[in-house]
């Protein structure tokens, strides 16, 4: 249950996001251009990062919304649960392997991130702006990671949520539906 009233038919991010429009806009405007925006990085490896983060922070919802995120982009659903269990054997290029291991220690404290991590990165192919956006992803799903679980949000009741929810943030952004989320209740 909730430590704050949320709408019952929003689980997770999305019932504290609809609770607070204001302070979530400006949060949303930022994770669209991360995850969404411009960059060398494909959006399959920003939802990766994002879902390494959620799951070393153990965020249920997070973890499993951005797996399911990663999974339809990628077109598979190996990638993702392979990089949670074991980021060096996963089927990801190297550059990818070092990014999610600075996204890692970020993830611990910004202090773990170590120049050897970085130059691993840079050798590996990693350009600054992707080692910067990595560190900014990793940073931001902290954010939502202690949002989410800090406020005690529920799971969805249905598995299938997750498909949904994957679905939107694929083919919508990470920006508010503009009907809003009344279609949702049950």
């Amino acid at each position: 249950m909730p430590f704050i009233e949320l709408e019952d038919h929003l689980p997770g991010i999305t019932g504290l996001l609809e609770y607070s429009k204001p302070s979530a806009q400006p949060i949303r405007d930022l994770t669209q251009f991360l995850l969404r925006g411009p960059s060398s990085l494909s959006q399959t490896d920003r939802e990766l990062i994002a879902t390494i983060v959620s799951h070393g922070n153990e965020c249920t919802f997070c973890t499993t919304a951005h797996t399911a995120a990663a999974d339809l982009l990628a077109g598979e659903n190996e990638t993702a649960k392979k990089i949670k269990e074991n980021i060096d054997t996963a089927p990801v290029s190297d550059k990818m392997k070092a990014l999610l291991h600075i996204a890692l220690k970020t993830r611990e404290s910004g202090k773990s991130v170590t120049r050897e991590a970085i130059d691993a990165a840079k050798q590996a192919g990693a350009t600054d702006i992707e080692i910067h956006d990595t560190v900014l992803i990793a940073a931001l799903f902290c954010l939502y990671n202690r949002y989410v679980d800090g406020l005690g949000t529920t799971l969805p009741s249905d598995p299938n949520y997750y498909n949904v929810l994957a679905d939107r943030l694929v083919n919508h952004g990470y920006t508010r539906l503009p009907q809003g989320y009344e279609h949702l209740k049950k």
